[in-house]
């Protein structure tokens, strides 16, 4: 990558950790997805619960890998067969989770972070319930503010979103969000995270690269 480019990226990530102190939210910068994947294991001690919120970016980092390693208590989302009761059951169960991890659809150069959610359960997570949250986001999800960030997410993540489950909505068609009443509508809950009364709750990995969505 140009230098000068690169010189862009790091002030933005610089500000944009800045002003996630200033809300209460740890921020830190890593250079890939093993040393996110480090700082995952340094923020999460071994045998504690751990549950995680629906996410590619932990897929693409090789942290679902890591929770499935048998030193965690893992609340696995993703095992294979489970029936819609039992993915309730954990979704239910990590609100009681030592940590929870997830990405973000776009956080802010100001320290926030904004999401949209099919069925809240990801964002409730977030907002409420386990004691740590740890975030992972690469530095494309970055942008300068809140108006930035409901776009990415109308423009980008929730199209993409849509096509990779194959959902039967407008924007798997034209690419972008048309506030549709479709019936497999992902985007129904959208929450912003401002600051934290809890310091030290709220953890963002921002990793030198393009992942997720």
């Amino acid at each position: 990558m140009d230098q000068n480019v690169v010189f862009v990226i790091q002030e933005k990530i610089k500000r944009t950790i800045e002003n996630l102190e200033k809300n209460n939210i740890k921020g830190y910068f890593v250079q890939n997805e093993e040393e996110a994947c480090s700082k995952i294991k340094e923020l999460i001690p071994e045998g504690s619960t751990v549950a995680v919120g629906g996410s590619m970016t932990l897929f693409e980092i090789g942290a679902i890998d890591l929770l499935r390693n048998g030193k965690y208590n893992f609340l696995d989302r993703y095992e294979a067969g489970l029936t819609a009761e039992q993915m309730k059951e954990i979704h239910r169960k990590a609100f009681f989770a030592d940590a929870y991890l997830t990405s973000s659809n776009a956080v802010t150069e100001e320290g926030e972070l904004y999401n949209g959610d099919g069925t809240g359960n990801r964002v409730a997570a977030m907002i409420y319930g386990p004691d740590k949250v740890i975030v992972v986001v690469g530095f494309n999800k970055i942008v300068k503010d809140l108006n930035e960030a409901i776009s990415r997410v109308e423009n980008l993540a929730a199209p993409a979103n849509t096509k990779r489950l194959s959902r039967r909505t407008p924007c798997t068609k034209t690419g972008y969000c048309m506030d549709c009443d479709s019936p497999e509508r992902i985007c129904n809950d959208y929450v912003l995270i401002k600051k934290q009364n809890t310091p030290g709750r709220i953890h963002v990995i921002i990793i030198n690269k393009e992942l997720g969505y």
